[in-house]
């Protein structure tokens, strides 16, 4: 079973995203919190990707980004967003992919197991 760490800061956001990437029997390990420490947990669950909420100017989203690749750089990390430039924004960045809010889950589920 692929793991998935998910950080969401809306909570309700964060409840749909788990149900349904478990409904497609994906383990996640879901965060609301962006101050996780996301090392010790990718060294905790072994996930196969993460996905993180890329909030309106990304900028602590950026900051867990770098940490992550500083240490896992071929973990892939994929942005979550409702901003409408997330798709230059989001490879600019050095994230491997991203998805826009909101969610069309059939995509969600072909990035994933891309």
């Amino acid at each position: 079973m692929e793991s998935i760490i998910v950080q969401e800061t809306d909570k309700h956001v964060l409840e749909v995203i788990t149900l349904a990437l478990e409904l497609e029997n994906f383990k996640v390990y879901p965060l609301q919190d962006c101050e996780a420490n996301f090392i010790e947990l990718i060294e905790q669950q072994r996930p196969h990707v993460v996905m993180l909420d890329f909030r309106i100017d990304g900028k602590k989203c950026m900051e867990i980004l770098r940490t992550i690749k500083h240490s896992y750089p071929t973990l892939p990390v994929i942005a979550m967003s409702c901003n409408n430039n997330i798709n230059t924004v989001a490879y600019a960045s050095g994230f491997d992919g991203y998805i826009a809010k909101p969610f069309d889950f059939e995509l969600l589920y072909r990035i994933l197991r891309k």
